[in-house]
């Protein structure tokens, strides 16, 4: 099984599809090679809160459009914390039930990306796919530092959009159509 995406959408300024982006979300972990049990969430909240977290985490004031949240850290030991023993209760002995991996979480707020698209000449639906993109590869461990990391990951963005924004509208522009329809 591959990874599991939960999108949560947490705001109410701009209507927008979770599933679309969850669906992105799971391409784009695949095409990056993530095969194993992985978690990632994506949420999609408002400008206070987004403001909120930029500020407690990165020191900066006011909202941003994308913050990505790696969990670095190694799942904890199974079983009894203290002697490490056994396999605690509801775990069947003998049981091989991997943890899952929890890749990290990324947020993003639909109300600055809507900003971003106007200045970038695109659509919002575009705009929140490469923010949820961008934020994917922040998990994975790319970043955009120097100019030479900024490149490789602009480049990793658009080859991913090429690749999976296209079926994403088309597949889900059919369902737009048929939720126009009276009496759907």
């Amino acid at each position: 099984m591959g990874a599991e995406v939960y999108v949560a959408d947490e705001q109410q300024a701009v209507a927008l599809e979770p599933g679309r982006y969850a669906e992105l979300a799971r391409r784009v972990l695949d095409a990056e090679g993530v095969r194993s049990e992985t978690e990632v969430a994506v949420l999609f909240v408002d400008e206070a809160s987004i403001a909120e977290l930029n500020a407690r985490f990165l020191g900066r004031s006011g909202p941003t459009d994308v913050l990505a949240f790696p969990i670095d850290e190694e799942p904890p030991p199974g079983g009894r914390s203290p002697d490490e023993g056994g396999s605690g209760p509801g775990v069947p002995a003998g049981s091989s039930a991997e943890v899952p991996m929890l890749l990290g979480d990324v947020v993003v707020c639909p109300a600055v990306a809507e900003r971003g698209a106007d200045e970038h000449g695109v659509s919002l639906e575009e705009e929140l796919s490469l923010l949820v993109v961008h934020g994917l590869l922040h998990l994975l461990g790319m970043d955009h530092e120097d100019e030479a990391e900024a490149e490789r990951m602009e480049r990793r963005e658009r080859e991913l959009l090429a690749r999976f924004s296209g079926a994403l509208q088309s597949s889900h522009g059919d369902d737009r159509r048929s939720d126009a329809t009276p009496g759907s």
